[in-house]
């Protein structure tokens, strides 16, 4: 299967819940950035996420308030590396103990130091190593070399050690889709449970021109599209289908919401306009129905999986026949 079976039953009991109460829309994932700190300057990355204080990070209280506000049943730890958080051994523990599913996102330089052997593995808990090729081109990515070795060490020990582990790629304007195929050969060898592949974000704050157009992304996902039959790709097929242009999905900014040093990050978790102390006025003064037609110009070249895989869902759940479709992609992995 694609995900663990107790982690797919809890979105779909959550989904199912949402759809009964009459909500058109609400949150499917907390995208939760406890500091603003990293050890790690990425060139795709937006400048805000790596430049911050330690001391400006958030309380454990705060965060765990944020989780408990937008409702949702997984979390995805990111930031800034969520390493760093002095406090990441009683978030994790008090949201697995909730029953709460977590994605730690991170480079995976500090995992032997802050998470091997300090936080266990669990069925709830994902650790999302960023992997954007191989060596040359990710350590290009990262600024910085022995990235990509160090990160390829931390997902053996992380598979070794039994923590489900997964990996994310993004595609930026010189990567070789030759070389993602052997990266996903790489690491389907190292019985990775999962990879993700996704267009970058044109952030403001970035000046390199690193980023895809539109039609640059279709003509790339058209041939990601190929991977999808061979690896255990965790996108599904409906998403892939937009990013190559071959369907037409709306934006679904409000299904994972942000929750940063801060604030709740409006509209969405790229763009950053206001942000709010309270999770109810960022839920009720975003004009969601003007972000989903996309028509926003920082919009015009956004195909992030965080904005519209929720969109694809909701697609395919409209006839049988989509349902079918994602059921067999399900359990095919």
């Amino acid at each position: 299967m694609r995900f663990p079976i107790g982690f797919s039953l809890a979105q779909a009991k959550y989904m199912t819940a949402q759809k009964r109460s009459g909500r058109k829309r609400y949150p499917t994932v907390v995208m939760l950035e406890p500091l603003y700190t990293c050890n790690l300057a990425c060139i795709g990355c937006s400048v805000e996420r790596h430049t911050g204080k330690l001391k400006d990070r958030l309380p454990l209280e705060e965060c765990l308030k944020a989780v408990d506000d937008a409702g949702v049943p997984i979390v995805a730890i990111c930031g800034g590396e969520p390493t760093l958080y002095p406090e990441l051994p009683q978030l994790l523990e008090t949201l697995i103990a909730r029953g709460k599913y977590i994605i730690l996102c991170t480079n995976a330089l500090l995992l032997d130091q802050k998470v091997f052997g300090v936080i266990p593995p669990s069925k709830q808990l994902f650790v999302n190593v960023h992997l954007d090729g191989l060596k040359e081109t990710h350590d290009f990515v990262c600024d910085r070399k022995g990235v990509f070795d160090k990160a390829l060490d931390m997902i053996r020990e992380s598979k070794k050690r039994g923590y489900l582990t997964i990996t994310n790629t993004t595609i930026f304007k010189e990567t070789d889709i030759e070389e993602v195929e052997q990266l996903c050969e790489l690491l389907t060898d190292l019985k990775v449970d999962g990879i993700l592949i996704s267009p970058g974000y044109h952030y403001e704050s970035v000046q390199r021109d690193v980023f895809l157009t539109q039609e640059e992304i279709h003509n790339r996902f058209r041939q990601v599209m190929k991977l999808s039959n061979k690896y255990k790709l965790t996108a599904t097929p409906m998403f892939l289908e937009f990013a190559a242009g071959l369907r037409e999905l709306a934006c679904s900014p409000y299904s994972t919401v942000n929750f940063t040093p801060r604030g709740w990050k409006g509209p969405c978790y790229l763009i950053g306009d206001r942000y709010y102390a309270d999770f109810n006025e960022f839920w009720d003064t975003v004009d969601w129905a003007y972000w989903e037609t996309r028509q926003d110009r920082r919009c015009a070249n956004c195909k992030m999986h965080s904005g519209f895989e929720h969109s694809a869902v909701e697609e395919a759940s409209r006839s049988l026949k989509s349902m079918m479709q994602l059921a067999a992609w399900h359990v095919s992995g």
